[in-house]
């Protein structure tokens, strides 16, 4: 049996340089309009306004955490980092999901006492602070938009931008309300709506961090169909000690042991089950043991999109 070590470069679906780019526009735009909302939640008293600059302030930490994890993360891999330093871009996910979470809560305890004994709020001054608030959040959030969907990182810090756009609009909709109608429990009870969903999308983000950190199945990866693409291929017959996880957002791997029959071509085999790894799942990081169905493990291949299956050198 053959072994070795392989270093990979890794890109991600979207350049580093573009998301810096976006991340730094988004996080000057937030912290600016951070400084208006504090001052003018204070004039008009008014805690949704407090809270959406509470939120933001937690944007600037996150946006700030976000663009360190991508800048440390594209440091190049070392002999003790094999994979590099891409899972601080997770774990950054994971502290940005858990301060979403313990901020809501503080909002929603502030929110029920100022609902027993509500204030008087300047509802003009709420609404005009919070609609300015509410096309920055907007602005930031189509900046950030593109990569969350396959990037944890950046979908820590999109949901931060959206929890922010929808306490804007709450606030708008809360000022509104107390100018109309001087409903002055609008400002609390909407801050405990918009917090609550909030900590739904937060917890998602904690959930699919610990999954990735744990090396769980990725979530949109079925292992079972993974294992039935293996053995559906010609000149497979049988595979065990499969495993398939995720490096960082977007960076899925596989490692298994597959046995052939003795007739079989090692290269020509690997090649087949490359291409439909990739074409069915989008797994294009690959460590393949091939097995005799007669004797053991025979070679260790490794596998690259656009690249051919190679065997690693030799140990002495």
């Amino acid at each position: 049996m053959t072994g070795g070590t392989i270093g990979h470069v890794h890109n991600h679906n979207e350049s580093s340089l573009t998301r810096t780019r976006r991340l730094k526009i988004a996080l000057l735009l937030t912290f600016l309009y951070m400084m208006v909302e504090a001052v003018g939640g204070w004039l008009a008293n008014s805690l949704a306004l407090i809270a959406d600059a509470g939120h933001m302030l937690t944007d600037v930490a996150a946006l700030s955490l976000t663009l360190g994890a991508i800048w440390f993360g594209s440091r190049p891999a070392t002999a003790k980092k094999t994979f590099g330093y891409y899972r601080l871009e997770i774990l950054a996910a994971f502290v940005n999901g858990i301060a979403l979470v313990l901020l809501s809560l503080w909002v929603i305890y502030e929110a029920v006492e100022r609902w027993q004994s509500p204030p008087a709020i300047n509802g003009t001054q709420l609404t005009v602070i919070a609609g300015g608030g509410l096309i920055v959040n907007i602005v930031a959030a189509r900046l950030l938009h593109a990569g969350h969907k396959h990037d944890l990182n950046m979908r820590g810090a999109w949901l931060h931008v959206m929890g922010d756009l929808l306490g804007s609009a709450t606030a708008v909709v809360a000022g509104i309300l107390i100018i109309g109608f001087g409903w002055l429990w609008a400002d609390p009870v909407c801050s405990i709506l918009i917090s609550l969903i909030i900590i739904l999308g937060a917890w998602r983000l904690i959930v699919d961090s610990v999954n990735v950190l744990l090396e769980g199945t990725p979530a949109h990866i079925s292992l079972s169909a993974v294992e039935n693409t293996i053995l559906q291929t010609e000149g497979v017959a049988g595979v065990h000690d499969l495993h398939v996880w995720t490096i960082s957002s977007g960076i899925d791997a596989l490692s298994a042991h597959i046995s052939h029959d003795s007739s079989v071509v090692h290269s020509e085999l690997l090649v087949q089950v490359r291409d439909r790894l990739h074409a069915d799942f989008g797994i294009d990081h690959l460590t393949i043991q091939m097995e005799t169905v007669d004797h053991e493990a025979e070679a260790i291949y490794v596998c690259e999109t656009g690249t051919k299956c190679f065997e690693p050198a030799k140990q002495s």
